[in-house]
């Protein structure tokens, strides 16, 4: 197994942050510093900063790594730097280490997926899987068919043109709109290119993962049938 991967079956870190720890000289294995690209094989002792670290034992019918949904207020940055006042995971404040899967600007609410896994982050957040996102969206102004019509075909914002998408009308001020994409701050800047200014943004829905029944800050575990929703075929939970 590469030893990036070992680090994030161990629920230690993301292989992406596993790299950065290898490159710095901060892993050994069996007390040898190893370089980017290397395996752990059975047996071997893994140490990051001279803390041994091991993947967990699994027993039948028992998850490997935790996923919860939440539902983040309005305020809270889904980083993992601690050091940033009003971070997800102090938020959280979970026993296990926990890693945002996509993100939530931080004047937006609604659901946001977080996991101890590593692994899932890079499968979910690949941009081919067109996982559905669904939100609902207040604006400063009436919304027109002119406006939904717009915003479905695809609206330029950072040098390309967005994806269609689904929108419909919820009310004088607002809409629902479901994307397949996860531009930054997409739905706001699509809207203000349409002169609209977004003044409240809810997430509802991640593909089969709803808010329905969580209030504002509040987490649940993600059921085994929402996780064969959102990776079929996985088989490392």
């Amino acid at each position: 197994m590469r030893l990036n991967k070992y680090l994030s079956e161990a629920g230690f870190c993301s292989r992406r942050e596993a790299d950065d720890l290898i490159h710095a000289g901060r892993v050994t294995l069996n007390g040898d510093v190893v370089q980017t690209g290397a395996k752990w094989l059975d047996g071997m002792v893994v140490l990051v900063d001279g803390e041994e670290i091991r993947l967990k034992v699994v027993t039948k019918h028992k998850r490997q790594h935790t996923y919860i949904a939440l539902f983040k207020p309005v305020g809270i940055t889904c980083t993992t730097d601690q050091h940033i006042k009003g971070n997800i995971v102090d938020f959280v404040d979970h026993k296990e280490r926990l890693f945002p899967i996509g993100r939530l600007d931080k004047d937006s609410e609604g659901l946001i997926l977080l996991t101890s896994n590593g692994n899932i982050v890079n499968e979910i957040l690949r941009s081919e899987n067109n996982h559905e996102k669904e939100y609902l969206v207040g604006v400063n102004k009436p919304v027109t068919e002119e406006f939904l019509r717009a915003m479905a075909k695809g609206v330029r914002i950072h040098n390309q043109l967005t994806r269609p998408c689904k929108v419909s009308r919820l009310a004088k001020f607002g809409f629902r709109i479901t994307l397949t994409q996860g531009l930054n701050r997409q739905i706001r800047l699509m809207s203000e290119a349409l002169g609209y200014k977004v003044v409240q943004l809810r997430r509802i829905r991640i593909v089969n993962v709803r808010a329905d029944t969580l209030k504002i800050g509040q987490w649940r575990n993600l059921t085994d049938k929402e996780l064969a929703g959102l990776l079929p075929g996985f088989d490392s939970w």
